[in-house]
């Protein structure tokens, strides 16, 4: 990146150190950089012989955004509210078929296109309506909260995107084989389980695998390969308009279980993850890999000492990010606009059905709109302050949403102010994942991405039941959904601006640079 444009996820690397003329090796001098050595060192290794063949197994990890995107949004065939119609005159053209007779009504299609109709829950309470959907986001919660730092602890980031992906194919097969919705929200929460730090450690594992002058390509990459995941679901379900939800999970779980192998026996672990860990031969083993530099000797690497690296408890990551007052500061304001965000990104596709247009339609729209946002994301990381963004998104996303609500068969023009809203949604939420890898150091970063992504789908879980309400009275779903990410965007308010600045490894370099940010400012 030769221009003067501030790349996605920059770093600080300066000209403390060099390259000799005599030697084409990365040279490393830890005590004119004590604040950003590890980065320095890596990134120079990295960026020296970074060319298109060294991108490509960060586009692998990154394509696990795309599984993730298909279980985050599956539902919305699988648990669509089916079509139905008269049989006898003792029911009535209305909203509901419920307060009539069963016998004076029928579903339109076959009763195994939607678990509504397979399971007969049309009439069923909002609770049990939304059961399966928010299990699944209920089952995020869990996994976010219970492995959300074994990525930063003990088994790092390939280990944690193998086994997850693999399991989360692996209980989605098995959702297609549900006897009964207790069965059914049962599986669901355990992909939704092992779907908590899929994206996360993708994410992660994809933008550390690069060096900075490709990191904003890379970054992007997981977002539209998330677009084109949850695109596809609306492909196959129109393919597949008659066939039974069932074959909707077997569909996306195969691949998905295919990936996981692929990912085992291909990729590489973090060279930074295995720094940081005191792993200090594994991660030479891995550059050389990765930048086929077999001659070098990365003898400056061996001088590399870590306060603390041979912590390996699950919960170290996590001790040491809640022992620190300005990551805590920073942790729960950014959780407070992730929940906004989350509630409407969520929320709004599966809002879908309460909409007069085409589902399969309305539904491949909102998916699309999911490209723009991306490449918005983009532009914004590389030329706009992430505050004032995140702050002007949610705004825009919560007042479209509360226009919804007064637009009760607008068609088109309802249509069009939904996507907006969603539009600014899903761009508040991208920026929200690239603040936070800019926001927190290597040692924690995994973890605490986990946690914003993790209160993201917390917004998640409670979106269904408010949609299920909604179908009753639009301003349980549109108008909450639009009040809650209006006031939650303000809270990023209170965030420091990270827009210009390098990322750090360590929690003390984190610490240098808030303190001369302060002295500046003063």
């Amino acid at each position: 990146m030769a221009d003067g444009a501030a790349p996605l996820l920059p770093s600080n690397s300066g000209d403390a150190t060099g390259t000799s003329p005599e030697s084409n090796e990365a040279s490393f001098n830890k005590k004119k950089t004590p604040a950003n050595f590890i980065n320095d060192a890596i990134e120079r290794y990295m960026d020296a012989a970074a060319g298109p063949t060294h991108l490509l197994l960060p586009t692998l990890a990154a394509f696990a955004w795309f599984f993730d995107a298909q279980q985050a949004f599956i539902s919305i065939f699988s648990d669509a509210s089916p079509p139905w119609h008269c049989n006898t005159s003792a029911c009535t053209t209305s909203i509901t078929p419920c307060n009539f007779p069963y016998s004076s009504w029928s579903y339109s299609l076959p009763r195994h296109v939607s678990t509504i109709s397979d399971f007969s829950l049309y009439c069923a309470s909002p609770v049990l309506l939304g059961l399966p959907a928010s299990s699944f986001f209920g089952g995020c919660l869990f996994g976010g909260l219970l492995l959300a730092t074994i990525a930063d602890s003990q088994l790092g980031r390939k280990k944690t995107l193998v086994l997850t992906t693999l399991f989360m194919s692996i209980a989605s097969a098995l959702t297609a084989f549900s006897p009964n919705v207790a069965v059914y929200a049962t599986l669901r929460f355990v992909s939704g389980f092992a779907r908590a730090n899929i994206g996360t450690c993708a994410f992660v594992l994809s933008s550390e695998l690069v060096p900075r002058r490709h990191r904003d390509l890379i970054s992007i990459l997981n977002f539209f390969f998330y677009t084109i995941g949850f695109l596809s679901l609306p492909a196959i379900a129109f393919v597949n308009k008659t066939s039974s939800w069932r074959s909707l999970y077997l569909y996306t779980s195969i691949p998905c279980f295919f990936y996981s192998i692929i990912v085992h026996f291909s990729m590489k672990e973090s060279p930074r993850w295995l720094l940081v860990k005191g792993r200090t031969e594994e991660a030479i083993e891995t550059l050389k890999n990765l930048t086929f530099c077999e001659k070098q000797s990365f003898s400056d690497l061996t001088e590399i000492e870590i306060t603390g690296a041979a912590e390996t408890n699950i919960f170290s990551a996590a001790s040491i990010l809640c022992g620190k007052r300005w990551a805590v500061r920073r942790l729960a304001a950014i959780t407070a606009v992730s929940f906004g965000g989350g509630m409407v990104y969520y929320g709004m596709p599966l809002n879908l059905g309460n909409l007069s247009a085409d589902l399969y339609l309305s539904t491949a729209l909102n998916a699309v709109a999911e490209l723009p946002s991306s490449l918005a994301a983009f532009l914004i990381a590389r030329w706009m302050k992430r505050r004032s963004s995140m702050v002007a998104f949610t705004t825009v996303s919560g007042i479209c949403s509360i226009i919804c609500t007064l637009m009760a068969g607008g068609g088109w023009s309802e249509m069009a102010v939904e996507l907006v809203s969603f539009f600014a949604a899903c761009t508040a939420c991208n920026v929200l994942i690239i603040y936070s890898v800019e926001l927190f150091p290597t040692c924690v970063r995994n973890s605490a991405i986990a946690v914003v992504r993790l209160v993201i789908v917390l917004g998640g879980a409670v979106a269904p039941v408010m949609v299920a309400m909604g179908r009753q009275r639009r301003f349980l779903s549109f108008g909450v959904f639009g009040t809650v990410i209006f006031l939650a965007g303000l809270f990023a308010c209170f965030l420091p601006e990270t827009k210009g600045c390098g990322i750090s490894d360590t929690m003390e370099e984190e610490e240098i640079k808030e303190i001369a940010a302060r002295n500046a400012g003063a």
